[in-house]
Parts: structure tokens; sequence; C-alpha cells
């Protein structure tokens, strides 16, 4: 069962979550902003279900409430960014704004970041690009969930990739996915409704295929995108070992299967070789290729055809990267965001612990 609360609810008690673990109203109000966008687009692993578990980052004093974030090296169209431990809903849209001002005077910026922790949905950071008339790009580690193509032991994260592209009149085409099969929020939702995971989506700690949503609690690991070597888990491997590397050997942040875990209660892994999380992004300035103008025309006519193209069997019609999150928000913006009863008591009691008023859900 879920219960529906709006926007403007959930977003005054995060804000007031994070305002009393320390944060200023600045940085609570850009961490709540980044955290519900996940919940508006459907993403609901990502938003107010991680509200507890940033929480106890900082009540085991892995994120720092007061950062002072800054860059450490830089080049004309480059940056490396240390988060001092923040949030990583904070460090996060700082250096994809460093990103797009690098790409202002020089086409391009890319920026690193090391020292940072879970930045929320990818496609928000990447999304920051596209009223500039520019191309967003936007990746991160995450902790060691992942067994490389052929292996039982956990390496890599779900390491997302985000590439937001502006259209004309079109809405925007904004790519944001796992490289695993399935991302952790996914069977963190099945654990909740007591589901089976589907074939493909987790490993047994013997490297054996799986359905039990459980599995990563049992030493059993997620699969890289296409799950096995026949159906292209090699090229999900490799996608999560780009994102790894770009993230993180690239910034000075921790890599691998030393990248810091999510939940506060799993102890930070030994002889760790950098600082915290890594995240990686990227702003290109469309006009430093074509004038914005044209290229949008262009956009438009390629997701126009796109959309047009013949839809298999059962199938109304063909989506474009985004469509599904973009439609979602239009609802929940208007209708509220649905949170599961489990997570409802999460926030209620952490509402309680914290001295502040739970969100009050919408009359049915």
């Amino acid at each position: 069962m879920a219960s529906k609360f709006s926007y403007n609810e959930l977003s005054r008690f995060t804000q007031s979550v994070f305002k009393a673990i320390g944060c200023s109203d600045s940085d609570a109000n850009n961490a709540t902003s980044v955290l519900l966008s996940a919940d508006l687009r459907g993403i609901d692993s990502h938003g107010i279900a991680r509200l507890v578990g940033y929480v106890r980052l900082w009540e085991a004093k892995r994120i720092n409430a007061t950062p002072d974030i800054r860059i450490v090296h830089e080049s004309p169209s480059t940056a490396v960014v240390d988060g001092d431990a923040g949030l990583g809903l904070v460090v996060a849209p700082f250096a994809m704004q460093v990103a797009i001002d690098k790409a202002k005077t020089a086409g391009t910026g890319w920026v690193s970041v090391r020292n940072s922790n879970h930045y929320g949905i990818a496609g928000f950071h990447a999304m920051m690009a596209l009223e500039h008339d520019m191309i967003g790009i936007s990746m991160t580690n995450a902790s060691a969930l992942v067994a490389p193509t052929f292996s039982i032991e956990r390496m890599l994260g779900t390491n997302p990739i985000a590439v937001a592209i502006p259209g004309g009149t079109q809405p925007p085409f904004v790519a944001d996915f796992a490289t695993t099969t399935a991302a952790n929020g996914k069977l963190e939702i099945l654990q909740r409704k007591n589901g089976d995971a589907p074939i493909g989506w987790v490993q047994d700690k013997d490297g054996n295929s799986s359905t039990d949503a459980n599995a990563l609690k049992k030493q059993g690991a997620l699969l890289p995108l296409g799950s096995d070597r026949d159906h292209g888990s090699h090229k999900g491997y490799a996608l999560g070992s780009i994102v790894d590397i770009f993230s993180a050997v690239l910034s000075g942040a921790s890599y691998g299967p030393w990248a810091p875990p999510f939940p506060a209660y799993v102890p930070m892994p030994e002889n760790m070789p950098g600082q915290g999380l890594g995240h990686f992004f990227g702003a290109m300035r469309i006009d430093a290729f074509r004038t914005a103008e044209e290229f949008k025309e262009h956009m438009d006519t390629w997701i126009t055809r796109f959309r047009n193209a013949t839809p298999a069997p059962g199938h109304e019609k063909v989506l474009i990267p985004g469509d599904p999150e973009r439609e979602m928000e239009a609802i929940r913006i208007t209708e509220g965001i649905p949170v599961v009863d489990s997570v409802v008591e999460e926030i209620t009691a952490l509402a309680q612990k914290l001295g502040v008023s739970a969100p009050k859900a919408m009359a049915h």
C-alpha cells in the first residue's frame, strides 16, 4: 500500500531534515530539489526512500553537512572538484555548474569529482545543461555490488550514465540508465513487496542465476547490463568500468571494490586508494559544433522520426529516452507522489528523531 503526498509537503519535510543535520538553507534547498526530482520522475528508489540512508551516513560521520567544496586542479576546460565529504546531492550540482561555466568559455567543460557521496539520480545533473543550449553528461561510481562477467566477486557499482540533449519544439532527449541489468533500488522495491527478481538481475554467492531479491544480503551480486556473456554482459561490464575510471581513478576518489558503501552499517573497505565516491560531468556547448537553432531543428526531426517508427505488435508507440519520466512528472506534480507504507514509517520515525514535522499525506 502507498499514501500520496504533495511535492510541496515532501519538499518542506525534506528541507527540514537536511537543516536538522546542519545543512545551510541553500544546501538543504538544493539537496531537496535533487532528491525529490527522482520521485517526480518515477525513480522511486532514489528519492524520499533514500533520505533515511543519508541521515544514517551523517550519523556515522561519513557525510559532512557543512562542506568546503572547492576546485583543487583545473585547466581552461577541465577541473577536479573535492567535495569535502559533503552530500553528493550538493557536491554534484556545484561540479556540474563548473562544467557549464567552463563550456561557456572553452566550448566544452569536463569535471571529475572526488570525496563525495551518493548524488541522487544522474539525470538531474545532466539536465542542468539544457537551459544553456548545451549537452549534459553525468556519471558516478557507487557501492561495489556488481560482479564483472565471469566473476563471483563484487567489484563495481551500478555506475549510471546520463546524457541530456535539448530539442527545439520537442522535449529534450534524456537517457539515464544504470550499467547493470537493474539498479539496486529496484531490488529494494521488490524486497519491500516480498517479490522475486526477474532472471538476469542477480546471481547467488556461487555465481548461479537467481531470482532472490535478497541475494545481495547473502553474498550474491548484481549482474552487468546484458546479464550473461551470451547476452552481452561484457559490454555492461565495460560500460560500468568506464564510469568507474572517469569518476574515480581520474579524480582521486576510491574505485572498484573500495568505493564507499551507501548503507552506513556496512564497514568501510580497508586500504582505500582514494577519497570518497567519485563523479564525472561534461557540458558541451552546441554552438561549438553548429548553431544551436540548426541543431535543435534537426533534433526535432530526429525525435519526430523515431516517435513515428512503426511499433511492434502489442506496443502502442515508440518512446524517446526521457518520455516516461517526463510524463510521470506531469502526473505527480499535480496528483501527488505515492510513497509506500514502509517508507512512510521510516520518514515518520525520522521526523520524530530529528524533532521536525512529519509530512502530511493528501486526502483520498
